[in-house]
């Protein structure tokens, strides 16, 4: 979904990380959208002055985007944090893995695949934001913690939202991670992926610096508890050493239930992420 930038402004996006997708996310129904006119009664008038044009049924994919998304407002108190990344070393080092990845006739590993490992080393640190909230039949509710990460990725695809997901996706290194991404990114898009292959995320990242978009505020997928959202990566002024310099930054915002956890967790989560982003040598070396 990220990209290197070759200039100021938003990086190709096919360097960018494989799945593609807005601000929000949330799974969907394979099923088809209508376009045609509703014969039903109106029942909205139309705004002083004008006529209705046409009414189109929401149905479909759209349908089921809509209420997932309209869930997640009803039930979670969300909070968010963001925070500006210095992604030059990142880049830098995304290119020598493409260089030498070229030379031997394979494939280097994307920066959705580089960052999706920072944040499977994240969720193993906190573990919180990968989990989800049961209520039980007394009405009590439960934070129910599992033995690993399926990894959702926020795909726009020509029939609207998905969200592919990427199972047991701790067990996976990066150049697994990037396989799995562009296999199920992949089917989304020519209809061929399962309804499994669309269920079961416990985290969803969501890139929507490809349409060249700064930041935003992306909606928990429901049931999960949090979303991790990445912005374009920009030519920016940035202090290094106390001097000023120019860098690749982005901005990196989490979205979570505070009913998981409180705003320590969600910032030492997004806090190890950028840390890896900037550093990412010394970060693979640990993971």
């Amino acid at each position: 979904m990220l990209a290197a930038v070759e200039s100021r402004g938003a990086a190709p996006a096919q360097d960018q990380q494989t799945a593609q997708a807005p601000a929000s996310a949330g799974p969907v129904s394979t099923g088809p959208v209508s376009t045609g006119p509703v014969s039903a009664s109106p029942s909205l008038p139309a705004p002083g002055g004008l006529e209705i044009r046409e009414r189109v049924a929401v149905t479909g994919i759209r349908k089921a985007v809509a209420t997932t998304l309209s869930r997640s407002r009803r039930e979670i108190p969300e909070a968010t944090v963001w925070q500006d990344v210095d992604a030059t070393e990142l880049l830098a080092l995304r290119a020598r893995l493409k260089r030498q990845a070229e030379a031997e006739g394979s494939s280097a590993p994307s920066l959705l695949a580089l960052i999706g490992r920072f944040v499977l080393a994240g969720l193993s640190r906190h573990p919180e934001l990968a989990t989800r909230v049961d209520t039980r039949e007394d009405g009590e509710q439960e934070i129910v913690h599992f033995d690993g990460v399926n990894l959702g990725l926020a795909a726009q695809t020509d029939t609207g939202l998905v969200v592919p997901v990427v199972r047991h996706a701790e067990r996976l290194s990066a150049r697994e991670l990037h396989g799995e991404i562009g296999r199920l990114v992949g089917a989304a898009r020519d209809g061929s992926i399962s309804g499994k292959e669309l269920t079961g995320g416990t985290f969803t990242v969501n890139n929507y610096g490809v349409f060249g978009s700064d930041g935003a505020t992306p909606i928990i997928n429901h049931p999960e508890v949090a979303i991790l959202g990445i912005g374009r990566i920009l030519d920016r002024p940035w202090a290094v050493d106390g001097e000023l310099t120019v860098r690749s930054i982005t901005t990196l915002t989490l979205a979570f239930d505070h009913r998981v956890c409180d705003g320590g967790t969600a910032g030492g989560f997004l806090d190890f992420v950028a840390r890896c982003v900037e550093d990412p040598t010394t970060a693979l070396a640990d993971l």
